[in-house]
């Protein structure tokens, strides 16, 4: 047995690292970004992208995968370093704000910023090289997670018609965006995603997750 079928023994029968050597791109090293390229460089995926231009700050330890004596670093750095430390895998940062770059691989949103979806999805839809688009979004307590194929005619439609402005977005109080059982349970939906993807199954185009009240609904 090798030493990388060694290390991931638990999972071959569920996902086998040789399958996630596709890139990943993940737009947002907050919550739910940094709870998720944890999980996803835990689960065996080497070719990790993450985009972020900000720095942690004190109100980002208790709901952000992160160390405090990492406040006041940029998001990327810190996250790259926690990475390497938990799981041996180096990650490719970019510590600038996405702003229509081009994209390649599997592209995750996890920014809490509408604008931001839409110059991702100007570069993704109709895009052969983004075979799948997992755009992730929280407020408070309930998530909405969108998986997309973006040459899919059907998911085109359906993600277009959910990719509403940023005037129209839910507005929370600061006090009321995040607590950490939220974004690593998305986290976790997430990764399920992209392990389906990797797996040739069937993902859920939308899934919709109410915390408190553990109700799940999803859309094929």
């Amino acid at each position: 047995m090798s030493e990388n079928q060694n290390r991931f023994l638990r999972q071959l029968d569920i996902l086998p690292p040789e399958k996630l050597s596709f890139p990943i791109v993940c737009i947002g090293a907050g919550a739910i970004g940094s709870a998720t390229v944890v999980t996803l460089a835990k689960m065996g995926c080497p070719n990790i992208t993450v985009w972020d231009d900000d720095n942690l700050e004190e109100h980002n330890i208790p709901n952000q995968l992160c160390k405090p004596d990492c406040i006041g670093r940029p998001k990327v750095n810190a996250l790259a370093e926690l990475v390497d430390e938990l799981t041996g895998t180096v990650i490719t940062i970019d510590p600038r704000r996405y702003m229509g770059q081009a994209l390649e691989g599997v592209v995750i949103v996890t920014v809490d910023n509408m604008m931001c979806r839409q110059a991702v999805w100007k570069r993704a839809k109709m895009n052969a090289k983004v075979p799948l688009l997992i755009d992730a979004r929280m407020g408070a307590e309930f998530a909405r997670l969108y998986t997309i194929g973006p040459t899919n005619p059907d998911h085109y439609e359906f993600y277009q018609e959910n990719l509403y402005s940023h005037e129209e977005a839910e507005r929370l109080p600061c006090s009321a965006r995040s607590i950490i059982y939220c974004p690593t349970v998305i986290a976790g939906l997430i990764s399920l995603q992209v392990k389906k993807y990797a797996t040739n199954q069937p993902t859920s185009r939308e899934i919709l997750f109410d915390l408190p009240n553990l109700l799940l609904q999803r859309s094929d």
